[in-house]
């Protein structure tokens, strides 16, 4: 009998599939709900006309240390359509592109022999350590400037943090960097076909076991009555004994009824974070003619208009996979992470997408406009949480005091950072929890 309770998933990403993935397993009675028109959230791709794969609005790719990635797709039989490419990843640095990853000519960083032996060691200890967690008391700006040293710490790690967080890089807590070197790998991975196909996948798999996904079906309200969570859809209530929201912060207190008075709903609220735009350009040539892949650009402030550059990295998503499939184009992201009331929120996709291209002969002085045959823009609020000091304590439960009501997003798989093999498994947990 307990494997026949009905169970209600709010949001079709990554945490609400992989959660839904167990409970059919188990035996359960699942319904999917999606405010979007496919599966996937943050991960999901979309594709041109001319294009054989799929590509994502946000960049993405897993490391070789995903494991609960590779656990789920084994169970599904599709760890086969991961692929594991090496790309070259760079700093922009004093005008020159300089290679970030272990290669002969990291003795020849723009900084002294004993600050790259420093920073080396340092980095070494960090891949090494393997929990982090006890870093969370000290800031990363702190830590570094301590153990890595000034001056590689001014050339390498605070602009990268200027251009990521803004007027908070000072406050984010150095477990969060831990989790950021442990997880990194050389070799990137992507499902053939890219990320919207692994999304399909996951969610066909699902239908395939009798769970129910409804798309364009955003919930309106989650109550309890009579000691039972009930969503309201398109103005027609369902009654469930288990309801698992993955939405955002905000959208959980603003749906459910009376969470926001609880001392629970008070943690939820306190949460920060900040969102994400993305510019992507088809264009005609490369940028990044040297064969970069993932180029980080630096902030010497956190205002916008007073640094060199208008996003945080460029991405030549064609110089780590071959642009053959999709349709001969070249594939440039520029991405950025700010607050939810900056200007790049506000200004409409031409003149974001023509703010960006104007730094675009900075790295290629042979660009020329015409390149771009097309571009587009994707803008998530809810994209990048912040961790500060001692954020650990700071972290609402799965269980929420709503009876039979849990929550498990983004925010809460710290110290780890966002993304889909983290996703998997908050989505797994907080099945297991709901099933216990």
């Amino acid at each position: 009998m307990a494997n026949k309770l009905k169970v209600g998933i709010i949001g079709a990403g990554v945490a609400g599939m992989s959660a839904a993935w167990d409970l059919v397993n188990a035996g359960y009675d699942v319904t999917v709900y999606e405010a979007g028109s496919e599966v996937g959230g943050l991960a999901s791709g979309f594709r041109d006309e001319n294009w054989d794969w799929s590509l994502e609005k946000f960049y993405h790719h897993w490391f070789e240390t995903d494991e609960d990635i590779k656990k789920i797709l084994t169970e599904m039989g599709q760890w086969g359509q991961v692929i594991f490419p090496r790309p070259k990843t760079s700093y922009w640095i004093d005008g020159d592109v300089v290679r970030s990853e272990i290669s002969p000519s990291a003795i020849f960083l723009p900084i002294s022999l004993p600050a790259t032996a420093r920073m080396g060691f340092a980095g070494i200890y960090l891949k090494m350590l393997s929990n982090g967690i006890q870093l969370e008391k000290h800031t990363a700006h702190d830590w570094l400037t301590r153990y890595m040293g000034t001056e590689a710490y001014d050339k390498f790690f605070r602009p990268l943090l200027i251009g990521k967080f803004g007027e908070q890089y000072q406050d984010v807590n150095m477990a969060w960097m831990w989790a950021r070197v442990k997880a990194r790998s050389l070799h990137l991975g992507i499902y053939q076909g890219g990320f919207q196909a692994f999304l399909d996948a996951l969610g066909e798999a699902i239908t395939q076991k009798k769970a129910s996904i409804n798309l364009d079906s955003p919930v309106d309200r989650l109550h309890i009555a009579d000691d039972k969570p009930v969503l309201t859809v398109k103005g027609e209530e369902t009654v469930f004994d288990r309801v698992i929201s993955t939405t955002s912060p905000q959208r959980l207190l603003k749906m459910a009824d009376g969470l926001s008075e609880t001392p629970y709903g008070e943690k939820v609220d306190n949460l920060n974070s900040i969102g994400a735009v993305c510019v992507i350009y088809a264009m005609k040539q490369s940028v990044l003619t040297d064969g970069t892949y993932w180029l980080n650009l630096p902030a010497d402030s956190p205002d916008k208009t007073k640094s060199q550059f208008p996003f945080l990295a460029l991405v030549e998503h064609t110089n780590w996979l071959p642009k053959e499939h999709y349709g001969g184009d070249h594939i440039i992201y520029a991405g950025d992470y700010v607050p939810v009331d900056h200007e790049y929120f506000q200004m409409s996709d031409d003149e974001l997408a023509e703010r960006f291209l104007q730094v675009m002969p900075t790295f290629n002085p042979d660009f020329k406009p015409e390149w771009v045959r097309k571009s587009w823009v994707f803008r998530a609020p809810y994209a990048q949480p912040v961790p500060k000091v001692n954020h650990s304590q700071n972290i609402p439960a799965l269980q929420t005091p709503l009876s039979g009501v849990y929550w498990a997003s983004m925010s809460q798989v710290y110290p780890w950072d966002r993304g889909t093999n983290f996703a998997v498994e908050i989505g797994r947990q907080v099945a297991e929890l709901a099933m216990s």
